[in-house]
Order: structure tokens, then sequence, then C-alpha cells
């Protein structure tokens, strides 16, 4: 009998579709890159998510974020995906906190609870303190490195932390990681010379510079994230 995941059993069976059906992802950061995780992931039949971001959804979102419409401005992005994904799939179980992760709120949770976890945050010490937790449980962790300030998304590559070059984030990670013995981190990045951002008005506390960003490069990273979760799920 037909069902919404008929053309996904067609390329990884029913045994496949089970595992996927059976496994529970936490997306930390729901964004540019983390919204469009937990899009493929749900419509390729992921059992259940644990959705973290403490953001809301704003009009400069409309740019990129497939949870960002004129209609959802000022929701939490966490809720704004989880009515999202319900809708796609009302079978998925959906777990949301309105968290901004870092050292500080890591003990929230219990990552031997997951199967798989996606780093799609902004910061330096959430994304070492997330690899550095998944790593301790044990748990197959990937994490997006810089997609902001860049026009070619076909320069994405996916890698070891380890054998990264160029992009300013992985190089600070790589850095930070070796100084804790963090080995075998697989990370999505690209060897695109980030584009120097026209001035702009707008400011942001804390940050010195917004980053310039669009509609096809956030999103491709965070599909190949999906696209590396789902395979080895499946093949494990």
């Amino acid at each position: 009998m037909l069902n919404q995941f008929s053309r996904t059993e067609l390329l990884i069976g029913k045994d496949g579709l089970n595992k996927l059906a059976q496994s529970r992802v936490a997306v930390f950061g729901i964004g540019g890159v983390g919204g469009y995780v937990v899009e493929a992931l749900v419509r390729s039949g992921i059992g259940a998510l644990d959705l973290i971001d403490n953001d809301k959804v704003a009009l400069t979102n409309l740019n990129r974020q497939i949870i960002a419409a004129h209609s959802t401005i000022g929701q939490y992005k966490v809720d704004v995906a989880e009515a999202r994904a319900k809708d796609i799939n009302p079978e998925v179980n959906i777990k949301t906190y309105k968290t901004f992760y870092t050292p500080e709120t890591a003990g929230e949770f219990n990552f031997s609870e997951y199967d798989y976890v996606v780093d799609a945050i902004d910061t330096v010490v959430g994304k070492l303190e997330l690899i550095e937790q998944a790593k301790k449980a044990g748990v197959p962790v990937i994490s997006s490195m810089g997609a902001g300030n860049k026009m070619h998304p076909e320069m994405f590559e996916v890698d070891d932390i380890s054998r990264t070059s160029v992009c300013p984030l992985a190089k600070v990670i790589r850095q930070e990681l070796k100084k804790r013995n963090i080995k075998k981190v697989k990370v999505v990045y690209s060897k695109e010379l980030p584009i120097k951002p026209e001035m702009s008005e707008e400011k942001i506390p804390g940050k010195k510079q917004i980053a310039g960003s669009n509609a096809f490069v956030p999103s491709t990273a965070g599909l190949i994230i999906a696209g590396e979760v789902i395979r080895d799920l499946i093949n494990k």
C-alpha cells in the first residue's frame, strides 16, 4: 500500500525505513542550516526529533530560513518547526527546548538518548561543548562550519575536521578540538573564501558585523547534513 514514504522505500527498503522510524535525532540550532536539516529528516521518516533553539523568527530570517514567513515572525523557531514537522508527518515525535546551548545549559540534555546529534549552532563555545558531550556519550555527531558570507553551495565538502582547510570557523574548531584530544568529528564545510559583507547599520549585541546570507548556501549545508545523518543511520 502506498504511503508518504513509498518513494523513499524504493531507495532504502523497508529495513531502512524501520531504522529511521526508530531513530531519535537532536538538532541544535533551527536556523538557516538546521531548519533544512529538520525538514529533510522529517520527510525521510525519522521517528523522533529534539529541536533546540531559544530564538524567534525575525524579519531578516525570511531570506533563507525554511520556517520563516511573515505569518511566523515573532514565534519561537522550535514551535514553528514542530508545527511544520507535524503537518508533514503527524506521527513524528517532537520535543522542543527553548534553550541557548552553552556549557552552562549542557546538563539539560542526556546525549545517551540520541542516535545522532546535529550541530547547527553559531557559537564556538557551544559547538565545542556540543561535540564534546556527544563524544562522551558515544553518539555520532555532525557539525556545520561557516555558511555565512558565501555564494557557492557547490563548494561544500564533507570530511573529518582534521582535514579541513580555508574555512576560518573550521580552523578554530580544529585547533580547539586538538587541545581537548577530541578526534574524528564529521563536518560540512566550504573552501570558499568568505566575502567581506557590505557595511550595515544594523547591529547585534556581541557581534562586530552581521554575516551576509542567502537562500541557497545555508540550505545546501543543511540538506547535505541531513543526507549524512540518514545514510549513517540506515547503514549502522
